[in-house]
């Protein structure tokens, strides 16, 4: 029988996967992920990963693309086994953010995060939307 997990330990979980994402830490973000995740950021141009292996990639490039990030929640929604997360992303672009000259600005976007657990605690499905719009208006490219 599947025992879902309450709202504070998918809180801990997501929480945990932030703040090695804040510290650039991979090996930490890709110990939050289950054997067999889906890894789905929306617009990624190699599309969805399975696998931790898989989101090794995503993550080597998003640290080197942003630096200095904090992740501010803004709102949590749960159900049975899943949680949507909306978070205000802050920090500088000092690479190629989603193919963009980042030139150390700063930069604000916001997130949804879907998300679906294992019965382990671990991210099962982690699947991110981003506000793109917001982000090519603050990287303007000339």
């Amino acid at each position: 029988m599947d025992m879902a997990l309450s709202p504070s330990e998918m809180d801990r979980m997501l929480d945990e996967h932030f703040g090695y994402e804040q510290r650039d830490d991979v090996e930490g973000v890709l110990a939050t992920l289950d054997d067999d995740v889906e890894h789905d950021i929306v617009g990624w141009p190699d599309g969805p990963s399975h696998g931790p292996e898989g989101a090794r990639a995503f993550y080597e490039s998003l640290f080197a693309d942003l630096a200095d990030g904090r992740v501010e929640t803004l709102r949590r929604f749960y159900g049975d086994g899943f949680l949507v997360d909306e978070s205000l992303w802050r920090g500088r672009a000092p690479g190629r953010p989603f193919g963009l000259e980042g030139r150390n600005r700063p930069l604000e976007f916001r997130l949804l995060h879907v998300l679906e657990f294992a019965d382990s605690g671990k991210i099962r499905r982690e699947n991110v939307w981003l506000d793109l719009a917001s982000i090519i208006r603050q990287l303007p490219q000339d």
